[in-house]
C-alpha cells in the first residue's frame, strides 16, 4: 500500500494538471481563438470558463472593446483649390473578427493600427482633394466625415476590423500661409473698418446740417411768431393808451413829465440849465405856484 502512494500521489497530480490545461477563462473584454498545432480551431466570445485539449490546443486572446487610433501628427493635405491644410484626426475601431484579423496581423495589434492609419489617411486625402476650403473647415464637416467612415470601413473589413467612426479634430493653414492669411485678413478688417467710419463721418455731417437747418427753421419761426406777438401786444396797448390818455389829456401831460423827468434825472452827474418858471417843472411844483424843488 505504500509502495503504491506515490504513484497515486503522482497520477492524481497529472490529472489535476492535465485538467489545469485543459481549462481556460473567457474575460468579457476580450476574444478567445483556440488554435491546434497552429490552426485555428474555434473563437470564443462568450465570457466564462472554457475548455480545450491540455498540450494539443493553446489559446491567444484579442481586445474586443473599441479601440482609438490618434494621429501623433498633423498630416498634411490638399484641398480642391490645391491649398495645403493641417487636418488632425482619430478613428474609433475594434476588432469584428478575430479569426480574419489573426491571418491578416497575427497578435500584433501595432500593425493593425499602422495599416488602418494608412487606410484612413488614403480616404482623408482623397476626400479632401474634392473638396473646397470652406466645406472642410465647416460646411460639410459631416458629409466629409461620413464619406470617410465609409470608405474606411470598407477597405478594412478584409481585416477583420470594424471602423466605428472618423472624427476630424482640427483642420489649421500651415504656419506661413496663415500668417498671410490673416495678414490679409488684418487688410481687410482695417479697410472695412475705414470705409465705415467714413460713411458714418458722411452720415453725421448729414445728420448736423440738417439738425443746423431744422435749428436755424425754428428759430426763425420762433422769432417771427415773437416779433408777431410783439407787434399785437404793443398795438393793444398803445389802443389802451390812447384810450386812456382820450379819457384824460392833463393825465396824459402828467404822464408824459414823469416819463421826461426820469429820463432827464437818471445820470446824477448830468448838468441841465433850464429856467425854473418854464413848463418843464410845471409838475414839480407845491399848490401855492412855488418850486418844489431845487
Amino acid at each position: 500500500m505504500n509502495s503504491r502512494l506515490p504513484v497515486v500521489l503522482g497520477f492524481v497530480l497529472l490529472v489535476v494538471v492535465l485538467l489545469a490545461m485543459s481549462v481556460f477563462t473567457v474575460d468579457q473584454r476580450n476574444y478567445a481563438l483556440v488554435f491546434q498545432m497552429g490552426e485555428i480551431k474555434r473563437f470564443e466570445v462568450e465570457p466564462g470558463l472554457k475548455f480545450k485539449l491540455p498540450l494539443i490546443q493553446d489559446v491567444k486572446y484579442f481586445d474586443r472593446r473599441i479601440l482609438t487610433l490618434d494621429s501623433p501628427e498633423s498630416e498634411l493635405f490638399q484641398t480642391a483649390e490645391k491649398k495645403n491644410v493641417l487636418v488632425d484626426s482619430f478613428v474609433k475601431w475594434r476588432i469584428k473578427d478575430p479569426a480574419v484579423f489573426y491571418r491578416a496581423f497575427g497578435v500584433e495589434e501595432i500593425r493593425a493600427r499602422s495599416r488602418l492609419e494608412q487606410t484612413v489617411n488614403a480616404v482623408l486625402r482623397e476626400e479632401f482633394g474634392t473638396r473646397q476650403m470652406h466645406d472642410v473647415i465647416s460646411g460639410k464637416r459631416q458629409s466629409l466625415m461620413a464619406a470617410v467612415k465609409t470608405k474606411a470601413a470598407a477597405d478594412s473589413v478584409q481585416y477583420g476590423v470594424e471602423i466605428v467612426d472618423v472624427r476630424v479634430k482640427r483642420v489649421e493653414l500651415p504656419t506661413d500661409v496663415s500668417d498671410s492669411v490673416y495678414r490679409r485678413m488684418e487688410a481687410e478688417r482695417k479697410r472695412v473698418a475705414n470705409e465705415l467710419r467714413s460713411t458714418g463721418g458722411a452720415e453725421a455731417e448729414q445728420i448736423k446740417a440738417d439738425a443746423d437747418k431744422r435749428r436755424e427753421v425754428v428759430v426763425a419761426e420762433a422769432y417771427r411768431d415773437a416779433q408777431k406777438i410783439k407787434g399785437e401786444g404793443d398795438a393793444k396797448a398803445a389802443a389802451i393808451y390812447a384810450e386812456a390818455f382820450g379819457r384824460s389829456p392833463e393825465f396824459y401831460r402828467f404822464w408824459r413829465s414823469m416819463e421826461a423827468y426820469k429820463q432827464t434825472f437818471r445820470s446824477k452827474s448830468d448838468v441841465l440849465v433850464v429856467d425854473p418858471s418854464s413848463d418843464f417843472f410845471k409838475y414839480m411844483k407845491n399848490g401855492a405856484g412855488k418850486e418844489g424843488v431845487k
